[in-house]
Order: structure tokens, then C-alpha cells, then sequence
């Protein structure tokens, strides 16, 4: 049987499978469950840099415009950290994740822009976070902001959490940058540790009949993984940072692509969403099936035999494709 053990951004993992972002993260009879199916850490739902920054500016203003009181007015104010500035109820489900799971908890940030929402990733590592989930979900509207300046600001977001903390730092991208490798080597030189690929954006509809927007949530399907698999394959041996796979897996052979591919997590959502914890402990067997059938004893030993770098036929899988999009052939 393929050994499942894995070390990712320095923690000891008994499963590559790990939980990722979800409605889960409230839930801790069903993470409890997932562990116990195989899950090998748990990451949490984002803490988002809007919500930070809004919540601490309203407890500013609330002081603010007390700060002229009498002192008899004044001794009614509550103390300063009353004010949960965001992240308190946050910090307090970490440390229960923390204490109530035998994986690691990795928390999530998001991010757009460098500043002092930053520090919360100090807090996040003093509640025990053992790791940094840095989540770029950054939805570009201005017309003045270009390429360069996206990724330059992003890069800075990456160094400024990065600075906070010594616990690792792991960056979850979207799948639209013009140059990922280049952008990928300015967030390994940011400190960056690891890479998840790739976030799924939301993505409303139009309800023609209400002529309204449509905001549901819709699951991924195995039909997203390629991307990821190129992503993966592409950067591997290219990157000094650990990767992993987010979106679209759904069985033990797509994460058996992932590993081939070159990642060394598989994060997984939907499946969890669809089927409940009972999806992990079919991933895991199927997984291990596949992998077993092909002879690895151990991850280590898949890990990146279908990358670019070391794939057989890559090159000429590239060119291939890139004749039929050029060309139209079906």
C-alpha cells in the first residue's frame, strides 16, 4: 500500500487530502468526521481584509466621537478590547478547531492591499494557527490598475502577512495572471512557503424572468481540474514552493493526477459539500488504490512524474494543443 504521510509547508500530514475553505469551518461534528475519514489538516473560511478594516474604522468613529465627553460620560465606554475590531469571534472558532482536532488548522486570510489588517495574521499564529492560507481574491474594476500594478501590490500583500508571522505562509492564486511563473517566482521571493491552485472566483447569473442578478453557489466538477494539472505541472521543479490542488477533485484518481502532476496537497471542497465526510474516506481508498496499482510505495516517489519537467510526451502534448486551438481541429 502507497504511504500517505507528507510533509507540506513543514507539517507533518498523515493524508495529502486536506479540507479546504468552506461553509465547513462552523461545522465541528462534520470536521471531526472528516478527520476521521482521513482528512490530514483543515483550513478555514477567509477573514477578509474588507471586514477588518470596516469593522476597526467603526470602532474608531464610535471612540471618536466620544472622545469630548465629560468624564462621568466617558466612564460609561466600554474598554478598548471589548471591540472585537473583526476577528475575535474568528480567533475564538480557531482555537476551538485547534484544541477539538488532531490535524493542523490552517487559517485563511483575504487580501488585496498591504496595511495594518496585516497584524491579524500575528494574531491568527498566537490563537495556533498552524499555518497562513493567504487568499488573493482580488477583483480588478479600475481602469488605471494594469497587470503590473495588480501583481506588485499583490506581491507586497504576500510580504507584509509574511512579516508578521513566523509560521508559514501559503498563497491560494486565481488562474488569471499573463506570466504565472514569473508572478510565482515574486511570491517565492516574498517568503512565501507554498501555492495553492487554484481559487474558484463567484460567479453570479442573470435571472431574466426577476431581471436580477442570480447569487447561487455553484459546485465545482472534475471538468475544472485540468486547469489546475497544467497549473501544477507547469510550475513544478520550477518553484522552490509547495504546491497544492484546489478545485474539481472529486475522486481518488483526480487526486492521483494532482499528486503525478506535482502537488504535494489536495484540497477538497465540493465533494465534502455533495456527499458529506463519507467522500474523504472513498477519495483516500481510491487514491491509494490507484497509486498502489502503479507501485509507489510512497507519495514522494508519484510526486511529479507527469510534469512537464519529466512527462515523456509534455512538449509535444503543448505544441498539439496549441495547433488545434490555432487551427480549430476537433
Amino acid at each position: 500500500m502507497t504511504d500517505l504521510t507528507i510533509q507540506w509547508l513543514g507539517l507533518d500530514l498523515r493524508s495529502p487530502l486536506v479540507v479546504g475553505a468552506s461553509p465547513l469551518t462552523d461545522d465541528l461534528d462534520a470536521l471531526k468526521a472528516c478527520v476521521d475519514a482521513g482528512a490530514g489538516a483543515v483550513v478555514m473560511h477567509s477573514l477578509f481584509e474588507e471586514q477588518l478594516v470596516a469593522e476597526q474604522m467603526a470602532a474608531h468613529h464610535f471612540i471618536d466621537s466620544r472622545i469630548n465627553m465629560d468624564a462621568e460620560a466617558r466612564s460609561f465606554l466600554p474598554e478598548s478590547e471589548v471591540f472585537e475590531m473583526g476577528s475575535g469571534s474568528y480567533l475564538k472558532r480557531l482555537e476551538l478547531l485547534q484544541s477539538a482536532l488532531d490535524v493542523p488548522v490552517i487559517a485563511s486570510l483575504n487580501g488585496t492591499s498591504p496595511g495594518g489588517w496585516t497584524q491579524h495574521a500575528r494574531e491568527l499564529e498566537n490563537a495556533g494557527a498552524s499555518a497562513i492560507e493567504l487568499n488573493l481574491y482580488d477583483l480588478v474594476t479600475d481602469l488605471s490598475d494594469t497587470a503590473a500594478t495588480l501583481e506588485q501590490r499583490q506581491t507586497d500583500v504576500v510580504r507584509s502577512v509574511v512579516e508578521q508571522v513566523t509560521i508559514p505562509v501559503s498563497v491560494k492564486l486565481s488562474p488569471f495572471y499573463s506570466a504565472l511563473p514569473a508572478f510565482v517566482a515574486g511570491v517565492e521571493a516574498a517568503g512565501a512557503r507554498g501555492l495553492v491552485l487554484f481559487n474558484r472566483f463567484f460567479q453570479p447569473d442573470m435571472n431574466l424572468d426577476e431581471l436580477e442578478l442570480s447569487r447561487e453557489v455553484v459546485l465545482s466538477t472534475n471538468a475544472e481540474l485540468p486547469l489546475r494539472l497544467h497549473g501544477v505541472a507547469m510550475l513544478y521543479g520550477r518553484t522552490g514552493l509547495e504546491m497544492a490542488v484546489s478545485g474539481g477533485v472529486h475522486s481518488g484518481d483526480d487526486a492521483a493526477k494532482a499528486i503525478l502532476s506535482g502537488a504535494t496537497a489536495v484540497q477538497v471542497v465540493s465533494a465534502l459539500l455533495a456527499e458529506g465526510p463519507k467522500a474523504l474516506a472513498r477519495i483516500t481508498e481510491e487514491m491509494t488504490r490507484r497509486l498502489s496499482g502503479m507501485g509507489y510505495d510512497s507519495l514522494a516517489e508519484a510526486r511529479g512524474v507527469l510534469s512537464m519537467e519529466n512527462a515523456p510526451n509534455a512538449q509535444t502534448w503543448e505544441r498539439l494543443n496549441y495547433a488545434r486551438l490555432l487551427h480549430g481541429w476537433r
